[in-house]
């Protein structure tokens, strides 16, 4: 069914519960909190989702975009834990994280235009303007969202 082997399976079942609990931490807490039980659930999802990239890859920005996840979630989590960062750790946590997040949603959104329905998908070529104007409106969802983030740290903290 749509075309994703036994192993696609596996990579999308255990990636995909990090979309929904990255959307609830970011419109509950404004970020996504590492040190809680939705950012551990969100840790597991990414780090599996990312690592079983690896073997189905079938381009080389697929392995990009997964080692590129696996550095910003490792940084995400452990860079707030620095305590002579400081505040500094604390905003460099949220935007390491607000990137995993992207990297999530850019090939998710990439795949399902791109196999959703099955046999006659909305999107059939990579260059698509639906496609390129859905990617960048998640590029542009990052910028201001992160934006949005910082100016909140901020306030709280002055």
């Amino acid at each position: 069914m749509f075309g994703i082997s036994p192993l696609g399976w596996v990579h999308t079942l255990s990636s995909l519960p990090a979309i929904p609990v990255a959307i609830y931490m970011l419109a509950r807490k404004g970020r996504i909190v590492p040190r809680s039980v939705p950012g551990v659930v969100y840790f597991i999802c990414m780090l599996l989702g990312a690592v079983t990239v690896f073997p189905i890859a079938h381009q080389n920005v697929s392995r990009v975009i997964a080692i590129l996840t696996l550095l910003l979630l490792f940084a995400g989590y452990t860079v707030g834990k620095i305590g002579s960062l400081k505040r500094a750790g604390v905003y460099l946590e949220t935007i390491f994280l607000s990137m995993t997040a992207f990297l999530l949603f850019l090939p998710t959104v990439s795949e399902v235009l791109r196999r959703v329905p099955n046999g006659h998908p909305i999107v059939t070529d990579l260059k698509s303007p639906l496609l390129l104007g859905t990617q960048a409106g998640l590029l542009v969802a990052l910028i201001l969202g992160v934006s949005a983030q910082v100016v909140y740290l901020r306030r709280q903290n002055p």
